[in-house]
């Protein structure tokens, strides 16, 4: 099954929109969903790559977007590291 992590900060309203977005497409395309607070669960080569982009969203390890989901542009992605 495919992983979803998203970096995040608390307080963030983009991070809040974002996760909501992807929980509601995890029950529709079924991926598995972490969470990782930028600020005090991330790696430090993370924090500093990702320090003013939040969120961020991976996918299996590898960074696809960041601020805001894109829904079509996530579910192709999806459907290919399912194949």
């Amino acid at each position: 099954m495919p992983a979803i992590t998203v970096y995040s900060r608390v307080d963030c309203h983009l991070c809040d929109v974002a996760l909501g977005e992807l929980e509601r497409l995890r029950i529709a395309h079924g991926f598995d969903l972490h969470v990782i607070d930028l600020d005090r669960d991330a790696p430090p080569e993370k924090r500093a790559a990702y320090d003013c982009e939040v969120p961020v969203i991976e996918l299996d390890g590898r960074k696809i977007m960041k601020y805001q989901v894109d829904e079509a542009r996530l579910v192709r992605l999806l459907s290919l590291a399912a194949q």
